[in-house]
């Protein structure tokens, strides 16, 4: 027998767990696209040096698993004095691992302008700040706009794991609630339907953004 209804006094519980989902979801998503554009315009139009430190940044992070960091960087990093709370360093290790992911999105996005947009901007008498906020940016991000935000989708999903170190997530709550209730079943059923309602919600707002932001290409 399946007893749903024994979920509903730990309602807040779930809430109080989603909500800090979300809003790690919202301040990495931020923070991590900011970070992975500074990475793949170094990488595409930076000097050899920068190139190389990016490059071992993305193949490092891209190529180890997402919990290795986040252990890395709780129980790691105090070992050298950097004393971190659960919050704190689950996000850094998911800006850091959408980071160097959004890099190479970003960074084909980038190397699909064509060399004449750029040449045209430097006749125009734009300097590179201005030739990438007016030239190149809106144009790169709009190709790779979708798989950027699937991306942050992939990387809100796999937040699940922060749990692991006791930051009181969405994941965190159904280990809680189905140990107090032993209710497994109805407890990760309704997590895992919380999960897909959100990812949801996230798509449909990326797509309202993403309408927003490139309204102007559908306006000419």
């Amino acid at each position: 027998m399946l007893y749903f209804s024994d979920l509903l006094q730990y309602s807040d519980v779930f809430f109080s767990g989603l909500k800090t989902t979300v809003e790690l979801t919202v301040l990495t998503t931020i923070l991590g696209v900011a970070l992975g554009t500074v990475c793949a315009t170094v990488r595409q139009y930076g000097n050899r040096a920068g190139q190389s430190v990016v490059s071992v940044y993305v193949e490092l992070i891209r190529n180890t698993p997402f919990i290795v960091q986040l252990f890395f960087i709780f129980f790691g990093l105090p070992a050298i004095g950097m004393m971190l709370s659960p919050w704190q360093a689950s996000m850094i290790a998911l800006t850091i691992n959408l980071g160097a992911y959004s890099t190479e999105i970003i960074r084909a996005g980038l190397a699909s302008i064509s060399k004449g947009q750029v040449e045209a901007a430097k006749v125009l008498g734009l300097n590179f700040r201005q030739t990438l906020t007016r030239v190149i940016f809106i144009p790169a991000f709009e190709k790779i706009y979708p798989a950027l935000t699937s991306q942050c989708i992939i990387v809100m999903l796999g937040s699940a794991v922060i749990s692991q170190i006791s930051v009181q997530d969405l994941t965190y709550a159904a280990n809680l609630v189905q140990s107090r209730n032993f209710r497994a079943f109805e407890s990760y059923l309704v997590t895992a339907l919380l999960y897909l309602g959100l990812s949801i919600l996230l798509r449909f707002a990326f797509n309202a953004l993403g309408k927003r932001l490139f309204a102007y290409r559908t306006s000419n």
